[in-house]
């Protein structure tokens, strides 16, 4: 191996770096806790002939049980600059930044704008690649710009929300898994701002305060409701080893989601077409609950197969019970879609990504 004057890890097991806690080793591994490592690991790798894979937390990606055969570049700068002006906070956070500090970092000082983005595992790099979003907030609505590296050509730029051409958990950043390396993200908040309730169980899980809720109180419930779906990693929580939601909630025109509930209804999935869940969505579109098509497919919360299967909270996350492998999750991943299009006629997207960013789709389908 050609030397490095940075800490390559050489045979570094992966697992224990993701939530899900599955796959191989990566032959080259490292931590980069600042720019200039990440543009010198890149321009060693390109040299070699390596190819590289970017990780930031782990929490949103699948590694394939033979590991992956070139350099596992880590996110680990740190770093949060704030830019205070008139109506705003400006909130510049290095990629290798946990999220969920952020959040609390934002809420304790009484900017709003990502309250309810309370709870979400990975580093702050990650948000705007699937335009993270939950209970009726998303990135998109606060984020400024991002700086990033292009690997093509090793040099820094600056993208705009409109370049990043932001849609529900997607970007371009995640159409284009090779093309960029986030370095960081800037944020506008707003000081002394009101918190976001458009998310109805959020709204009804908070008490009535004469003056309305904090944005504090707000981060509080959001973190309950997350708890109670085991979506916030615990130790002790037989459902911690997973990625999250497995599947987005996919998006319709109003004569698609007709269509759909009209298929349900007549295989007794619903009483009546107009009782299919549905949620609004942007553009027009109406959202159906992947975890409603899920289970109606004949997946329930807590089914298990061997040492994989669903969280007994959550239909949407895949779990791994420890001892298993990365082929045995994918592989009940695509008979759930395969069920899925069986009865409703729609393909389940997956809001994971393989380790080097490329979609784990397609799955299995049924012709």
């Amino acid at each position: 191996m050609t030397s490095l004057p940075l800490p390559l890890g050489q045979g570094v097991p992966l697992a224990p770096r993701t939530t899900l806690e599955l796959g191989g080793d990566a032959r080259f591994f490292l931590a980069a806790t600042r720019e200039s490592d990440i543009v010198e690991a890149l321009h060693w790798a390109a040299a070699q002939g390596h190819p590289v894979a970017l990780l930031g937390g782990g929490s949103n990606v699948v590694v394939a049980d033979a590991g992956f055969p070139g350099l596992v570049l880590h996110l680990a700068t740190r770093g949060i600059e704030v830019a205070r002006r008139p109506g705003e906070v400006l909130l510049t956070v290095a990629a290798g930044e946990p999220w969920d500090e952020v959040v609390a970092l934002a809420v304790a000082e009484g900017w709003a704008g990502i309250e309810c983005l309370s709870g979400i595992p990975g580093t702050a790099g990650a948000t705007p690649i699937q335009n993270v979003g939950a209970y009726g907030q998303e990135v998109s609505a606060v984020l400024r710009q991002v700086r990033a590296l292009d690997r093509r050509t090793l040099t820094v730029v600056t993208l705009s929300p409109d370049q990043l051409s932001l849609g529900y958990r997607t970007s371009l950043l995640k159409r284009n898994p090779h093309r960029y390396v986030v370095l960081s993200v800037t944020l506008a908040l707003t000081p002394g701002g009101a918190p976001t309730l458009a998310y109805p169980d959020l709204a009804t899980a908070l008490p009535s305060r004469r003056h309305g809720p904090e944005l504090r109180h707000v981060r509080d419930a959001v973190l309950d409701i997350r708890r109670s779906k085991s979506m916030v990693i615990h130790p002790d929580d037989p459902n911690r080893r997973s990625a999250g939601s497995f599947f987005v909630n996919p998006l319709l025109s109003r004569q698609a989601a007709s269509q759909v509930a009209t298929r349900a209804a007549a295989r007794g999935h619903l009483h009546r077409p107009e009782d299919l869940p549905h949620f609004p969505g942007p553009a027009g579109l109406v959202k159906i609950p992947a975890a409603w098509l899920v289970e109606q497919a004949g997946f329930r919360r807590g089914y298990r197969r061997g040492q994989v299967g669903l969280s007994t909270r959550h239909a949407l996350a895949l779990v791994h019970h420890g001892g298993g492998s990365a082929a045995q999750l994918l592989a009940l991943a695509g008979d759930i879609v395969a069920a899925v299009h069986q009865r409703f006629g729609l393909t389940l997207a997956t809001e994971p990504t393989w380790l080097d960013g490329s979609p784990l789709l397609p799955l299995p389908v049924p012709r």
